[in-house]
């Protein structure tokens, strides 16, 4: 298989197509397109793309369940594209496991910066907190093995997910601003895009908070959030 890193396009405008295949080649990127989104999961398994472009509006598929069944049978960054720009369709696509969403129309230059941010997200940079692994009651956090486990067992997190958990983590008991998660996590340009963190928090709390248990993640009000280690 061609080393090079995969972008599968799920679009069936033949214009943005083009615009989108022209310039990831041209950045040395490997190009799968999946016009109407029947062929969508074939071709991720066969292509093993590193990131989903996904379009929300298809003539034979609708762009959310996509969501969802991407994040269903991978880790795979998605970024959505569409033209849609009301907040409940991007909170809608967070929740369904998009790790970006962007509205159409938009730069190229834009979105490389927004693919190359997913791509550092999948493929962390060894800059753990200064302790090896941390323990919060039934809560393990191995940062060197890049893992998670609740009551011994494994906990899968996305890469996104676990980045947003790092950054917590790594700072108990403090202050984490909504803008300093947005700009460290997602990167440069996302400090005003509380709704990423919001929906974010959120997953992490259906993952690792079970009934019964103490929270974990203290919301500060329209500041961010503490991670609490309290047992």
């Amino acid at each position: 298989m061609d080393e090079r890193t995969g972008i599968l396009v799920v679009e069936d405008d033949h214009t943005i197509v083009d615009l989108l295949r022209s310039n990831l080649l041209a950045r040395g990127y490997r190009v799968i397109v999946s016009i109407d989104g029947s062929d969508m999961l074939q071709q991720l398994a066969e292509s093993a793309p590193e990131v989903v472009l996904v379009d929300l509006m298809l003539p034979r598929a609708d762009g959310f369940d996509l969501c969802r069944a991407v994040r269903e049978r991978s880790d795979v960054g998605i970024i959505v594209l569409s033209a849609r720009r009301g907040e409940t369709d991007k909170v809608r696509a967070l929740n369904l496991g998009a790790d970006d969403y962007l509205t159409k129309p938009f730069g190229i230059e834009e979105l490389l910066a927004r693919i190359e941010a997913t791509l550092r997200r999948s493929r962390p940079a060894p800059t753990s907190p200064a302790v090896a692994a941390m323990q919060v009651g039934d809560l393990r956090i191995d940062f060197d093995a890049q893992s998670v486990t609740k009551a011994g067992r494994r906990v899968h997190l996305t890469p996104t997910e676990y980045a947003l958990l790092r950054e917590l983590a790594a700072r108990p008991g403090q202050l984490v601003t909504h803008a300093e998660l947005l700009k460290r996590v997602w990167g440069p340009g996302y400090e005003t895009q509380t709704e990423y963190t919001r929906v974010y928090v959120a997953r992490l709390r259906a993952k690792l908070e079970g009934p019964g248990d103490p929270e974990l993640f203290v919301t500060e009000p329209r500041a961010g959030y503490r991670f609490t280690t309290r047992p």
